[in-house]
């Protein structure tokens, strides 16, 4: 068995304990960050916790080798998505390995690349690292890239700047060069309600929902036709509307409407302009025959969450195409830690295990292969910092 066979079936056995933790975003990440915290101690490994304002959450920052200059970080997110209904065959916060896969909820995302960081520690302490690498484990990634920006805010003052950050998103350990940005918003109506049979005297706040939808869905075919974006796919920048409720019952003109949408903009296009536009559209064509029947009514557009874009410079791109052993760097569609840490100073690419297309379903599965390639990344990162 090589080194790396064996560093491997360490991370294997991390990774199984890793997934028996149910950290789903609405969950404290504090007992796994303890299971962290007692291996980063019996190795000796200085590190700092980043807690959230309640203290029940908290991002971590691990320092390997002399504090100098020129650090390489390693991060990934501890939180995971929800298992409810979702029709699993095998119990989601075990792992279990079925031929070279290994199923468990965050075992792609991205639970897989934490164990790969902590099956390395041996790895990177046992040469004579000449500049540091950093283990950064975050939380709320998946509900907007929340938790990490407290860690970040910190870095280059009481926590050490990496030049380098490999955000571990699972790409079947290609490096990522650009990924889009998030914009997600709540659209909000307030009618006037009335009796169905009457509705000319009412203000439906639903049938406004339905024509700002229909707006937001010309827009979308202006961005096809327009933005051409080769590399991505889609190749322009996306518009969906997620949820929409509203309503009292069949025979009351609706008074409530609300609905949930996101735009997923290609770099360079600011996705807080689609919202801008509409509101714009809503304040000339619809508030004002809405305000004559009552001035109570309105509609109101909050910005949710926003998940700046990836778009990493040529040096960087090179650097993380040298410690993937690769040629090629790609761009992806979804959104990531990755900008947020560009935009605090640590440039960034992305280059993790797993498939995109495994994270968030039922039967979420690694192969175990992915494994094997993320700790060879590992070895190499430890090889370019012993220089």
């Amino acid at each position: 068995m090589s080194y790396i066979e064996g560093l491997t079936n360490q991370a294997e056995e991390f990774l199984a304990k890793l997934v028996s933790f149910d950290t789903t975003s609405d969950k404290s990440n504090l007992e796994l960050l303890s299971y962290i915290e007692d291996i980063l101690t019996r190795a000796n490994v200085p590190y700092q916790l980043v807690p959230n304002e309640l203290g029940d959450k908290a991002s971590l920052f691990a320092t390997i080798g002399p504090s100098v200059p020129g650090g390489i970080g390693l991060s990934g997110h501890t939180d995971c998505v929800p298992v409810a209904g979702q029709a699993w065959d095998t119990d989601p916060f075990q792992l279990t390995l079925k031929g070279e896969k290994l199923f468990g909820r965050g075992s792609t995302d991205m639970k897989g690349f934490l164990s790969c960081m902590l099956a390395a520690i041996p790895l990177f302490q046992s040469g004579q690292l000449q500049r540091p690498i950093y283990l950064i484990f975050s939380y709320d990634e998946e509900i907007g890239c929340t938790g990490v920006r407290p860690l970040i805010e910190q870095l280059g003052g009481s926590l050490p700047m990496p030049e380098l950050v490999i955000v571990g998103e699972p790409s079947n350990g290609q490096v990522v060069e650009a990924h889009k940005a998030i914009s997600s918003f709540a659209t909000k109506i307030c009618g006037h309600e009335a009796h169905s049979s009457v509705n000319h005297l009412g203000v439906s706040a639903i049938e406004i929902g339905a024509r700002l939808v229909s707006y937001l869905t010309e827009q979308q075919e202006k961005l096809k036709q327009n933005q051409n974006d080769p590399r991505f796919d889609p190749s322009y920048s996306t518009i969906h509307v997620g949820i929409m409720k509203g309503g009292t019952a069949r025979n009351i003109v609706a008074r409530n409407c609300e609905f949930l949408w996101e735009v997923r903009a290609l770099p360079g296009f600011d996705g807080t302009s689609v919202a801008d536009d509409m509101m714009a559209y809503a304040e000339e064509f619809l508030l004002p025959s809405m305000n004559e029947i009552s001035p109570l009514t309105s509609i109101e557009t909050f910005e949710r969450t926003s998940v700046p874009g990836l778009a990493s410079d040529s040096e960087t791109v090179g650097l993380g195409l040298k410690l993937a052993n690769q040629n090629e760097s790609f761009v992806v569609s979804y959104g990531t830690e990755a900008g947020l840490f560009q935009i605090g100073g640590a440039p960034s690419v992305i280059c993790g295990p797993g498939n995109i297309e495994q994270a968030h379903k039922p039967n979420e599965y690694i192969e175990r292969a992915e494994l094997a390639k993320c700790m060879a990344l590992m070895s190499r990162v430890a090889e370019h910092q012993q220089v």
